[in-house]
């Protein structure tokens, strides 16, 4: 077996070599290049040298081509990664790839053969790139980070219950506006009468960054406020799961508590 040269940052590989570590044929890996299914390799003179990058790639378009994927959609679906470079670039200077103290969620970073176990036969590029827009998923180089372990747990366990990603992702965009609309809720209800006796009258209206003592009182603070919000929308949206089932499944006549 033909082995590439170890460098600083993994292996280094001449085209045939690539292609036995990857299990593909060298009229294959032609065949990708022209596809344009690979990044462009590094030049020493004439010799052209690929990487452990390029290996991984490989091995997750052989994925993906075992679970049905034509090489059509993987280009999109890898065109959809590479397109949202820029995105993940505005999301680190927002922030969001370095969450506040009080942040709860766990992300979860993703190669493209991970998201495909995790939504098998459902990694289509359309849903990829609607999961991108909604703010599901984060791009981060040639992978991925899913920004909530509970959600990816939940809508893969969905998925997998037979409810379609696409139908799914059409009830998150939905979703999330209504979340964001009770978050403002209780945003508000924090702004007006957490934040003055956390921070001190007017504080928060002077707009400066809050100091190191500030945000240390304010994640105390939110760390006993939030889980009870929690509960509260917990219950909110428990209690009318039960009155929308009760009203669409309940025999005529069944009478229930609160009807």
């Amino acid at each position: 077996m033909t082995a590439g040269r170890e460098v600083a940052g993994g292996g280094e590989y001449r085209a045939d070599e690539l292609a036995e570590a990857a299990g593909i044929t060298p009229r294959t890996l032609r065949f990708y290049r022209e596809r344009r299914l690979l990044p462009p390799p590094r030049r020493e003179g004439r010799v052209a040298w690929f990487n452990d990058q390029h290996l991984e790639r490989l091995r997750t378009i052989s994925e993906l081509l075992a679970r049905g994927h034509t090489l059509g959609g993987i280009a999109e679906i890898l065109a959809a990664f590479a397109s949202g470079q820029d995105t993940g670039r505005t999301a680190r200077l927002l922030g969001v790839h370095e969450p506040l103290p009080w942040a709860e969620e766990e992300q979860v970073p993703l190669s493209a053969r991970e998201l495909a176990d995790y939504y098998a036969g459902e990694t289509a590029p359309e849903n990829v790139t609607e999961a991108m827009a909604i703010g599901y998923l984060l791009p981060r180089g040639e992978s991925v980070v899913h920004v909530s372990r509970d959600l990816l747990d939940a809508s893969s366990a969905l998925v997998k219950e037979g409810i379609p990603l696409a139908t799914l992702l059409t009830a998150g965009r939905e979703l999330r506006a209504h979340a964001e609309a009770l978050a403002e809720v209780f945003t508000e209800v924090l702004r007006r009468q957490v934040l003055p006796e956390v921070l001190g009258e007017g504080r928060a209206e002077r707009g400066a960054p809050p100091s190191e003592e500030e945000v240390k009182r304010l994640t105390e603070t939110l760390e006993r406020l939030r889980p009870l919000v929690k509960k509260a929308v917990y219950a909110e949206v428990s209690l009318a799961l039960d009155r929308r089932l009760r009203a669409e499944f309940a025999p005529p006549g069944a009478g229930g508590d609160g009807d």
